[in-house]
């Protein structure tokens, strides 16, 4: 696949046949008691994963469950008379990939049913802008046009899209196109009239309308600001949903991942998770978070209806989706920079967007006391947190709340977790050692999807210490990584090779803005 100037290379003729969600436990040969297997695959590269790194030849699955994994002749061994047999020819299996962040339901739907502006599809605001005539032909006047994906940093002009640049392409259309972190959207005029969204219009708490010289909006609107129109864009049905469901469950399947982090599901959402499950059409693993809402009283809500379902979780080996805890928010986007910082943000690398810090998301006091109502509820949370001042709140949150109330193996998150200070990492690594809490959920693939963004918008001294696996390591910390699908692809080789190689896509500040320290 080429992505612009930059290409990820598979190294093997990766074939990503994802057996099952480990590897780790499969035994070179089977036990007598055991089944015979039904399926054997042969003449491969297996990567075990276990202890020892082996790479094996060929594995055998009796139903769901791996009983051997060795040489040929070993498998062969343990084969029931009828099994099946596919020869690899040389390709690789790998363990079931797991996605620790995945905006799964949403995102599936979002590929049948919204506009596609994202790279490559766009690589200027002159494609959108044909991509947004082009649908707005297809469509009754009036109606909406709902797009997402672009990026400032991957279009030609390096800039944000205005609604100046949309009413030409959509005059009679009220137009919404999200960008690709999904915490801010480019408005038309019409949308923004729909959603009276004028130069008088205040900006909404912990959000912004970006503005004009003269006052008016540009139409780009960011976190809470973004509610003015979307509150108006007609929402997707379950019927929808349920297709989106089954589309991405295909789609991963062909990347060899079976399991993933939901964040955020509805019970509407949910519903439909079970429809489909009822189907045997859920082919992979699903832990949902619930959207934990922003005040105490949605708090008090969703702990009444969930928390007897929710709790630590052990899986079985046959569970397919699970109700796994609560998701929060603390702040905003390192693209949108209002992500909550304690240092002003930066623009092109070296300029200052001075008096930025970002902001939170909801008053953290409030967030810190919903971290402890689930806590005490016993149910998981996780948090998103970007910034270094918002990471710190949310680990020191969880510090306090596990002094005052210890509940070991809550395991609760840190959403994104992209640049924890010193302090940060040593809680962390105190309280995973200690109660079994705190882990960094962050996505490698921004280094690298969003690195021309991200690049110019952390600058030279943040950017190095973004995702600090190697110090994590160092720690003994232990991470989980997620894409943030839709947010950027979610196979799970794009992630595996960003982690290492801290490559931005387009290389727009040079091709080593990340540095390779914290690889």
């Amino acid at each position: 696949m080429m992505f612009g100037s930059r290409r990820w290379k598979s190294r093997s003729a990766l074939l990503c046949l994802a057996v099952a969600p480990s590897l780790l436990a499969a035994q070179q040969a089977a036990a007598p008691t055991q089944p015979r297997a039904d399926l054997i695959l042969v003449n491969g590269r297996v990567l075990t994963v276990d202890a020892s790194d082996r790479v094996a030849q060929a594995v055998a699955l009796a139903g769901n469950k791996i009983i051997a994994v060795g040489t040929n002749a070993e498998v062969q061994r343990v084969a029931a008379p009828n099994a099946r047999r596919i020869d690899l020819a040389g390709r690789t299996v790998t363990p079931g990939l797991l996605d620790a962040h995945a905006h799964f339901s949403d995102g599936g739907t979002s590929r049948l049913f919204v506009l596609d502006v994202a790279y490559p599809t766009v690589k200027s605001i002159a494609d959108i802008v044909a991509a947004v005539k082009a649908k707005a032909a297809t469509l009754p006047k009036g109606a909406w046009i709902e797009g997402r994906g672009w990026d400032e940093g991957k279009l030609t002009e390096k800039r944000l899209p205005s609604a100046k640049d949309l009413d030409a392409a959509a005059p009679d259309n009220p137009v919404y196109l999200t960008q690709t972190t999904g915490h801010y959207g480019v408005a038309n005029s019409l949308a923004l009239k729909l959603g009276n969204v004028t130069k008088d219009t205040p900006n909404p708490p912990a959000g912004t309308i970006d503005r004009n010289a003269d006052g008016s909006p540009t139409g780009v609107l960011k976190e809470g600001a973004q509610g003015l129109v979307r509150r108006l864009v007609p929402g997707r049905n379950p019927g929808d949903t349920e297709l989106g469901i089954r589309d991405i469950v295909k789609a991963f399947n062909a990347e060899g991942m079976t399991g993933l982090k939901d964040p955020g599901v509805s019970a509407q959402t949910w519903d439909t998770y079970k429809k489909v499950m009822a189907d045997n059409a859920l082919n992979v693993r699903v832990f949902a978070l619930w959207q934990g809402g922003r005040n105490v009283e949605g708090a008090k809500r969703l702990i009444e209806q969930r928390a007897a379902a929710t709790r630590p979780y052990e899986s079985t080996g046959d569970d397919h989706l699970i109700s796994g805890g609560v998701k929060l928010y603390i702040d905003g986007s390192g693209g949108a920079r209002t992500a909550w910082l304690y240092d002003d943000w930066n623009r092109d690398v070296t300029g200052v967007d001075k008096g930025n810090h970002g902001y939170p998301s909801s008053s953290p006091d409030t967030i810190r006391m919903l971290i402890r109502m689930f806590h005490d509820a016993g149910m998981h949370v996780s948090v998103h947190s970007i910034g270094d001042q918002a990471i710190d709140w949310t680990v020191d949150s969880y510090d306090i709340a596990m002094k005052e109330n210890p509940k070991k193996g809550l395991r609760h998150g840190i959403i994104h977790s992209n640049i924890p200070t010193d302090h940060a990492i040593e809680v962390i690594a105190r309280l995973q050692h200690t109660m079994d809490a705190a882990y960094p959920e962050p996505s490698a693939t921004f280094t690298w999807w969003l690195g021309d963004t991200y690049a110019g918008n952390f600058g030279a001294t943040r950017s190095a210490r973004l995702n600090p696996f190697a110090t994590f390591t160092s720690k003994g910390i232990l991470w989980a990584n997620g894409s943030d699908f839709t947010v950027t692809p979610f196979a799970a080789r794009y992630g595996i090779w960003a982690a290492v190689a801290r490559e931005p896509l387009l290389g727009v500040y040079g091709g080593d803005p990340f540095g390779r320290k914290e690889s």
